[in-house]
């Protein structure tokens, strides 16, 4: 569905006036959109975790869902974008030009209980140094490598590389009828999700009655949606292992 559609009556917008007997003035296309971000964010929230080996990206991106940074001399600290939701992989690029993946750290299991400083032999005057083996996540939006790089172990310009997910991308082009023609980054069948999360708030305000109906259509859609993400990867061949059994 595109965003808006006043000729055949089958955009979004359209969708969401008829969920609220509203129309472009009860209801204008700008609240519309914005409410539209927002129900395109809170839908990427729900799904993120949902979707197996195929990792979720919005279409409307016309880039891969990764980042290339510098990485500096002795440096561990790295920052990255607030609109990247989640870390899914780090490479580092080696002096010979090829991209290592590294480990993420989960300190107490993966140092056999010891702090990233001791196990990589650091003090509060001293970074130890070397090519990376870890990297560790912060709530800051930042990175921390274990060890800090060298320039006689890795490529320091464009030197590292990160796979993400993001979140919904928005609409916020600067004329609003830019906007109309286009079409939300997911699926088609969750575009009426979209709809109905965009009617909601309306309808909290102006028809009460119809906010258990929503919800619960809501609740059901969401359900849909996560099935769908997490089965997208059952083409995939499933191969049973055997187990080892231990006998004392």
């Amino acid at each position: 569905m595109i965003f808006h559609d006043a000729t055949k009556k089958l955009g979004i917008c359209q969708s969401v006036d008829r969920i609220c007997d509203s129309d472009d003035t009860s209801y204008p296309v700008l609240d519309k959109r914005a409410e539209l971000n927002i129900a395109g964010e809170s839908f990427v929230a729900e799904i993120i975790n949902e979707d197996g080996d195929y990792q979720f990206d919005d279409s409307r991106y016309t880039d891969t869902p990764r980042g290339i940074g510098t990485l500096v001399e002795g440096q561990e600290s790295y920052s990255y974008a607030s609109d990247f939701l989640q870390i899914i992989a780090v490479d580092i690029l080696d002096t010979g030009g090829v991209w290592r993946r590294i480990k993420p750290l989960d300190a107490p299991n993966d140092l056999g209980g010891l702090s990233p400083e001791e196990y990589f032999g650091s003090t509060t005057t001293t970074t130890k140094t070397g090519f990376p083996e870890y990297y560790d996540m912060f709530a800051d939006d930042s990175f921390r490598l274990y060890p800090a790089p060298t320039s006689t172990a890795v490529t320091l310009a464009s030197g590292y590389r990160v796979w993400f997910k993001r979140t919904f991308k928005i609409f916020d082009s600067t004329t609003l009828s830019d906007d109309y023609t286009l079409t939300p980054g997911i699926p088609s069948p969750y575009h009426n999700l979209l709809a109905l999360m965009i009617s909601l708030p309306y309808c909290a305000k102006y028809h009460k009655d119809r906010i258990q109906q929503i919800m619960f259509d809501i609740e059901k859609e969401t359900k849909k949606a996560k099935k769908h993400y997490n089965l997208r990867d059952k083409d995939k061949r499933k191969i049973l292992t055997t187990k080892s059994i231990r006998f004392r």
